[in-house]
């Protein structure tokens, strides 16, 4: 080959690569903002947030034209493709993603009280600091059934006498506007978990609506410290509509699951079934906990293979060296 030839080729491979991503970012539509990745090695204590919304089978918002920012997520990190709720209605899927079991209820009842283990209890007792933000909730710890869009049926924490009965962990329980703060604090806890108002989360409002509020409230903390070191964070929904399931015989219908992860360098998805357990069991296993009720079961499921991937080498081949 020519000196000539030799001297056009990277600039084919340049023009190339330009092409490739040029034509990615175009079809990608309402793509989210690429995030802060991972440091090298795992954090000695995993970030994760778990964030609830309401009232969508699957196929409501997968493919929805009014969710373009859920589908963006989807498309670029996790998504468990056969995954189901625990029950109907609200509680006790909210019950199930906290403490790994139903109690029984069958209802959205606003009175009761559990003696009995929950996440926040596992975490407490390890050390590892945890609150949980919800929107609209007037004031920390408040007892009451509802408030200007907050929902008790939403707000499994305060079902617990554990949590209730004890003044700090009470004080973790607090209003989503707490969230920013922790976050540019530099040092918010490590475990998240975030319930939106009954317009946000879409129990009361349009997709839209709930779509939004992602692409409004997500990115912030996709960009943040937290997330970039060892960041998880799931969206799931607390019912579908319908009575299928899987595992244990869950029956709340199908429902969308998807894993944002700093450590996830490509799109993954997991056919495995998968329940609120599962989710729960998923947590524990990232915290190193000892599996709660239900989440006992491996036939619960697991979302660990939607949490992690090697960085993609699609473009790698196409160097210079190649053209010499």
């Amino acid at each position: 080959m020519s000196r000539r030839g030799r001297a056009t080729l990277p600039a084919i491979a340049v023009a190339v690569v330009a092409v490739l991503v040029a034509g990615a970012a175009a079809g990608t539509p309402a793509a989210p903002r690429t995030p802060r990745l991972a440091a090298t090695g795992p954090a000695a204590v995993p970030h994760v947030m778990l964030i609830v919304e309401e009232n969508r089978s699957e196929e409501a918002v997968i493919g929805a034209p009014q969710a373009p920012y859920v589908n963006a997520l989807a498309s670029r990190y996790g998504m468990a493709t056969a995954s189901y709720a625990e029950s109907h209605p609200s509680l006790p899927n909210y019950l199930e993603l906290l403490s790994g079991t139903t109690w029984g209820v069958t209802d959205d009842g606003t009175g009761y009280s559990f003696r009995g283990p929950t996440l926040a209890d596992q975490l407490q007792q390890r050390g590892i600091r945890w609150r949980a933000y919800m929107e609209s909730m007037p004031r920390p710890c408040y007892p009451g059934g509802g408030f200007n869009g907050y929902a008790k049926k939403h707000d499994p924490f305060m079902y617990f006498r554990s949590i209730t009965g004890t003044a700090t962990s009470c004080a973790n329980v607090v209003p989503f506007t707490a969230l920013h703060a922790d976050l540019a604090s530099g040092a918010p806890p490590a475990f998240l978990w975030v319930t939106p108002n009954l317009c946000d989360d879409g129990h009361d409002c349009s997709t839209e609506t709930m779509d939004r509020w992602l692409a409004t409230n997500l990115p912030p903390l996709l960009e943040s410290s937290w997330f970039a070191q060892d960041g998880v964070v799931i969206i799931t929904w607390d019912e579908g509509s319908g009575g299928s399931g899987c595992c244990r015989g869950a029956h709340g219908g199908r429902i969308a699951t998807l894993v944002v992860s700093s450590r996830l360098y490509q799109h993954a998805s997991s056919a495995t079934p998968i329940d609120h357990a599962g989710t729960l069991r998923t947590i524990e296993e990232l915290y190193s906990l000892p599996f709660l009720g239900d989440a006992a079961c491996s036939c619960s499921g697991d979302l660990r293979s939607l949490i992690e991937s090697p960085p993609t080498a699609a473009l790698t081949w196409l160097t210079v060296s190649h053209f010499r």
